[in-house]
C-alpha cells in the first residue's frame, strides 16, 4: 500500500490470498453467521498489517511510465521544468474495500539542473484501513562523456491507522472487535540511480530501504533492515524515431527480491506529433493493461488507463482504472526524450 497501490510486488499466491480476504469481507455483512468478527479481524490483520508495513508490499502501478521518480527518486527535475502530476485510481472493481489511490506529484531541477527536487504525497485506503505517505527526493546529476549520470534519495513518513468502527456487525457481541487502532508514524527510506544517453535510458533502484515487524502485545511497530527482503528494480528502454511524427518507446520493468519469482512489467507506447500518445503493458501472466495519454497543449496533459488481470486474480475483479493530470511550467516546444515522454 503505501504508495500507490496497485499490483503488489508479492507471489500471485499471496496477492489471491489478500483478494480472498477482502471477497470474504464483501460478503460478511449478509452472511455473518457464517464468517464471525473474529475471523474477519484475522484476516484484516493478516492481509494488511502482515504484508503492508512489513517490507513485503511494495506497490507499483501503471504510473511509473508517465513519472517514473514514484519507483525511483533520481528521476527528480529529469523533465527539466516544474512538473505538478495528480493520480487517481481503483483497483479491483467489484470488491467491496478494494484499493483506493490519490497521488500528488511534484519535482522540479535547480542550480543549472544538476539538482533535482521532489515531493511525492500518497492517500492509500484498502477497506477500513488508511494509509499516507510524504516522500521527498532529492538528485543529484552527473554529466559524462557519453550521457548523463543521477543518483537520488528519497526520505520520507508513513502514517497508517485502521478504522474497525467503520465495519458493520449483526451478531451482538461481535462489536467489542470494533476498536478503531491508534494512527501509527513510521519513517521510510529509498534508493535509486539512472543513466540515459541519447535516446537510451536505464534506472536501478530500491523502492523501501526499511522494512517493518509489527509487536501485537506492545501495539507498535519495530524497525528492521533486512537486504534480503529488498526488491530491486531495473527499468530501462529506448526511443526509436519511425519519422517525423512517430516514435516508439519500448521499456521493461524488472523486480527482483532474493528468494522469490522474478516479475517483469513489459512496454510498448507510441507517440504521435506529441500530442497523442497510445501504450500498452504486459505483466507476468498475471495483467494487461493498455493507456492513453493526450496533450491538451504545451502544458497540460491527461492520461487513462486500464488494466484487467488475466490470471487467477481476475475472477475476483473487473479491473483496475487510473488517470492522471499533469501540468509542465514548460513553455518551449521540445521533442520528447525518453525520460519526458
Amino acid at each position: 500500500m503505501a504508495s500507490q497501490s496497485v499490483d503488489f510486488l508479492l507471489s500471485e499466491d499471496d496477492l489471491l490470498f489478500v483478494a480472498d480476504s477482502w471477497f470474504q469481507i464483501s460478503k460478511f455483512k449478509v452472511q455473518s453467521s457464517k464468517f464471525n468478527m473474529k475471523r474477519l479481524a484475522n484476516l484484516v490483520i493478516i492481509s494488511l498489517f502482515s504484508l503492508s508495513l512489513s517490507g513485503q508490499l511494495t506497490p507499483v502501478t501503471n504510473q511509473y511510465v508517465l513519472n517514473p521518480i514514484t519507483i525511483n527518486p533520481s528521476y527528480a527535475g529529469s523533465r527539466g521544468a516544474l512538473n505538478i502530476m495528480a493520480f487517481y485510481r481503483r483497483q479491483w472493481i467489484g470488491i467491496a474495500g478494494s484499493p483506493e489511490t490519490m497521488t500528488f506529484s511534484i519535482d522540479a531541477p535547480l542550480s543549472d539542473e544538476k539538482i533535482g527536487i521532489g515531493l511525492n504525497i500518497v492517500n492509500d485506503k484498502i477497506g477500513v484501513t488508511k494509509e499516507t505517505q510524504f516522500m521527498s527526493s532529492y538528485s543529484y546529476k552527473i554529466k559524462t562523456r557519453d550521457g548523463v549520470l543521477s543518483f537520488g534519495l528519497g526520505a520520507g513518513i508513513m502514517t497508517t491507522n485502521t478504522a474497525w468502527s467503520d465495519l458493520i456487525v449483526q451478531d451482538p457481541g461481535d462489536e467489542n472487535y470494533l476498536v478503531d487502532s491508534r494512527v501509527f508514524v513510521v519513517p521510510d527510506f529509498n534508493f535509486g540511480i539512472y543513466y540515459s544517453y541519447k535516446n537510451y535510458f536505464a534506472g536501478f533502484s530500491i523502492p523501501k530501504l526499511l522494512g517493518y515487524t509489527f509487536n501485537y502485545d506492545k501495539n507498535q511497530y519495530s524497525l528492521k533492515v533486512d537486504p534480503g527482503q529488498y526488491y530491486y528494480l531495473l527499468n530501462t528502454g529506448y526511443l526509436f524515431t519511425i519519422s517525423k511524427k512517430v516514435k516508439v518507446l519500448p521499456s521493461a520493468l524488472i523486480t527482483y527480491s532474493p528468494g522469490e519469482k522474478v516479475l517483469y512489467d513489459v512496454n510498448v507506447h507510441i507517440n504521435y506529433s506529441d500530442r497523442l500518445w497510445v501504450g500498452a503493458s504486459y505483466r507476468n501472466n498475471r495483467s494487461v493493461a493498455a493507456l492513453l495519454q493526450f496533450a491538451v497543449n504545451n502544458q497540460l496533459r491527461i492520461a487513462y488507463t486500464y488494466d484487467f488481470d488475466i490470471g487467477e486474480l481476475g475472477r475476483y475483479s473487473n479491473g483496475s482504472h487510473e488517470i492522471m493530470l499533469r501540468y509542465e511550467f514548460r513553455f518551449k516546444v521540445e521533442g520528447a526524450t525518453p525520460l519526458s515522454f
